[in-house]
Order: structure tokens, then sequence, then C-alpha cells
């Protein structure tokens, strides 16, 4: 893994700032320009499989990106399924148990209203951070294969994860990295160093899953779909 490369890489691109500055207007457009930037980054895990030697994509196929972003989206949301279930039900049975009568056993309902937040949270804590190895694989796959069913062949997406977990450590890492960044620079440059921050955050970790891809398909000894 070349992790100062997923930093510097987007400037070593004689447009960079043309390309970064066209992303971070996009971000201004609700729905449609997020889903844009997510797959323009989809383009840059690509390209950096393909080891193309200039992986910052040019802004010429909104409407190709817009679905890219879309069925990223619908990886993710699908990854973190359990978790959404898991926050959202127990959620609902506390307001249940809270609005019961339960008479005399108001103890053994404030003991088990007290027990659901914690196991609520130590299990959206680990699996968190599961996810945080397992979806980056999967986006891994859907930008090698090109489709979206390729990032459920879960087999194939836990093999990644377990040919090259430290990897995709660096990739959770890279992610803490420019999302503090990103804090600093968005808190002094305000809206204009946000919109900023985003679509170099986008770049950063798009490039980090692509090699970590690259790694993990060379340790199972497999080839890439390009």
């Amino acid at each position: 893994m070349e992790f100062g490369k997923a930093f510097s890489f987007a400037f070593e691109d004689p447009d960079w700032l043309k390309k970064l500055g066209v992303g971070a207007l996009l971000l201004i457009i609700p729905f449609f320009g997020w889903f844009v930037v997510a797959g323009w980054g989809i383009e840059i895990t690509k390209r950096v499989i393909q080891r193309d030697p200039q992986p910052l994509p040019e802004w010429n196929d909104f409407g190709g990106f817009f679905m890219k972003g879309l069925q990223a989206l619908v990886i993710s949301l699908v990854y973190l399924l359990p978790l959404i279930l898991v926050v959202g039900c127990p959620s609902i049975l506390l307001v249940a148990l809270a609005s019961t009568d339960t008479g005399g056993d108001s103890g053994v309902l404030g003991g088990i209203l007290a027990a659901i937040p914690i196991c609520v949270s130590c299990f959206s804590i680990v699996y968190f951070l599961l996810a945080g190895f397992v979806a980056p694989a999967a986006i891994g796959k859907f930008a090698d294969c090109g489709q979206m069913g390729s990032a459920f062949r879960f087999g194939e997406v836990f093999g990644l994860v377990r040919a090259a977990p430290s990897a995709y450590l660096f990739v959770v890492l890279g992610g803490i990295v420019v999302g503090l960044l990103g804090n600093l620079i968005g808190s002094v440059l305000c809206i204009i160093g946000a919109l900023a921050t985003v679509i170099y955050s986008t770049a950063v970790n798009s490039h980090l899953v692509g090699q970590a891809y690259n790694e993990a398909a060379a340790a199972r000894g497999l080839k890439t779909a390009f």
C-alpha cells in the first residue's frame, strides 16, 4: 500500500484544480451532485485497479457517474442493513416498553430500558468496525467488475478482506485521517473549505480502496476484470 500516494496523487494531475473545483461545485447541487461525485469516486477506484497513470477522471460522464453513485449507495446500505435494523428495532421497543404500565415491575423495566442501549451501542461499534473493512472490499469489487451484483458475492468479498486485512486497515485509517483534516480545514474556511475537503476526501478514499483491492486480489491470486 502506498498510503501517502492516496493523499498526493490528485495534485500530480495537471488539471487537478479544475477537476477538484468542478467536483466541489457539484456538491452544491442536492441529490444529483452528491451521487455524481460518489460515482466519480468509483471511477477513481476503477482506474487505480487498472493502474491508470492518471487516475483522476475528467467530468465527462455525469449520467454514468450518477448511476455508479446510486449503485454504490445501495451497496453501502445493504452492508449497513444489520446495523440499521439493530439500532432501529430496539428504539421502537424502548418506546413501547416506556409506555407500558408495569405496575410493581418498574425495577425490571428500568433494568431492561438501561440494558438495551448498552447492548445496541456495543453491537454498533463492533459492526461499524467490521463494515469499515468489508464495505470497501465490496465497493472495490463493484468498481472492478462494473456490476452491482458482484458486490454481493459475499464469499469473494470476505475473501478479499481475509487476504489483505492490513490493506483494508489502511483504508479505515485513511478515512480517519482525511476526516480529521476535513474538520480542521472546514472549520477555518467554512462552506468553501467543507466542499473542498469532501471532494478531496472522496479522491483519497477512492484511491485507497483501489489500492487495497489490488493488494487483496494479488494475495488471492486473482486477476482483475480489466
